[in-house]
């Protein structure tokens, strides 16, 4: 206990208080199931549908425990210094194909009348695309 209240004072607050923050909201990942859905998702975006449903199950999993135990490592070294985030995931990078384009609203959209409009509802992420009028 007074290795921690010492390690709290000298360090100060916010590098300890974002840390075990950090922990517990990684920890808590099998309850929030975010790497789940974002593995199967971005596994059926850049692969295939099937693909979505074996590996990125899979890929979920695996990252899901990689997040926990990161966590929990976090809460239990949150006093201690290197403040830094201990797991880093990994992010795609856009294919070489996609360039983000403008959004989908009425204010561009001469078409409105029909009830529908071209444009991306996400334009930052692939597999948005809503594009009638460009073909």
């Amino acid at each position: 206990m007074a290795g921690t209240v010492a390690a709290l004072m000298t360090a100060g607050c916010a590098g300890p208080e974002q840390k075990l923050g950090r922990g517990i909201r990684n920890s808590v990942e099998f309850a929030r199931m975010g790497e789940m859905r974002r593995s199967i998702e971005q596994t059926m975006i850049f692969d295939s549908p099937q693909a979505g449903m074996a590996t990125g199950v899979i890929r979920g999993f695996n990252r899901s425990v990689a997040r926990t135990v990161a966590g929990a490592y976090e809460i239990a070294t949150f006093p201690l210094p290197s403040y830094d985030p201990v797991y880093k995931p990994v992010v795609p990078g856009y294919p070489d194909a996609y360039r983000p384009g403008r959004g989908a609203t009425t204010l561009f959209d001469s078409d409105a009348n029909l009830g529908f409009g071209g444009g991306e509802v996400f334009p930052l992420v692939p597999g948005s695309r809503f594009r009638i009028f460009d073909y």
